[in-house]
């Protein structure tokens, strides 16, 4: 017969547990980017049917591709913007769970005003996900706590109210992933838009300042530098920021769905106890 060993804990049957899925690292991303931008301005951009004979861009590939080797930064930078977005996309679907916010926040708060916590607790176990898996481990705390008969009613709601805030923040980190990174775009990208702007302009007043009559292919050359990097900046710089601020409300929704359930639960304690 199998002995057990004495600082063995069984595990727990039918735990929620949080499987948020994302990349974890971000940098294969931007590589990854980066040669498919690059490919894009050398093989699609640069293709010798967007320019004639005398080397002028003839359709708006063409006249991309004269921005310069700014482009495929911005394109690379683009990109990431991109596939980052659906990565949270992604990610945050599953931190949610299985259905919806709102109802789930409903319902285990009626359970708990029912002071059902093993109800409560098959609501978790169905809702999954982040929420769910932060709600259940308070719940499961708050069983511990209902059993203790040791410590203070004052003790036991302090250790479940560091449930609450260890469990959240042990899956904050997942939620907030590569969000820095779209962060710094909004700012990286309109910066790299000014810079190819910058160089278009040179470009363009070099070729003002040429003795006699101003070169018009170098003039032209260095206004569609200018003008193609600055629309690629305020595009890339316009897209990480929506995309931020759309996952930090997301993130901010499910946060206050945490808090607002956290805080019932450490009523319901306070006021059965």
């Amino acid at each position: 017969m199998e002995t057990k060993k004495p600082n063995e804990t069984p595990k727990k049957s039918g735990a929620v547990v949080s499987n948020v899925r994302g990349i974890k690292n971000a940098f294969l991303v931007i590589i990854a980017c980066f040669i498919v931008a690059l490919c894009i301005f050398l093989f699609i951009l640069g293709n010798p049917s967007n320019f004639n004979e005398a080397g002028h861009p003839i359709n708006l590939l063409g006249t991309v591709y004269m921005g310069g080797f700014v482009v495929p930064i911005l394109q690379c930078c683009f990109l990431t913007v991109i596939v980052l977005s659906v990565e949270r996309w992604i990610a945050l679907a599953s931190a949610k769970g299985k259905g919806s916010i709102t109802k789930f926040v409903a319902n285990v708060k009626k359970e708990l005003a029912a002071n059902n916590i093993a109800a409560a607790q098959d609501l978790c176990r169905k809702q999954q996900g982040s929420v769910g898996a932060i709600v259940y481990a308070t719940l499961l705390k708050y069983d511990e706590m209902d059993k203790n008969t040791i410590l203070e009613k004052e003790q036991k709601i302090t250790m479940i109210q560091k449930e609450l805030e260890e469990a959240t923040a042990l899956e904050m980190p997942s939620l907030q992933q590569n969000l820095p990174i779209v962060a710094t775009l909004t700012t990286l990208g309109t910066l790299l838009g000014l810079l190819g702007t910058v160089l278009g302009m040179i470009k363009s007043f070099q070729a003002l300042s040429a003795s006699g009559a101003p070169d018009s292919t170098e003039l032209s050359t260095g206004i569609s530098e200018a003008l193609v990097n600055t629309a690629f900046g305020i595009a890339t710089g316009a897209c990480a920021v929506i995309s931020y601020n759309f996952f930090t409300n997301k993130i901010d929704n499910l946060t206050y769905a945490i808090d607002e359930l956290g805080f019932s639960i450490v009523q319901t304690f306070a006021a059965t106890h």
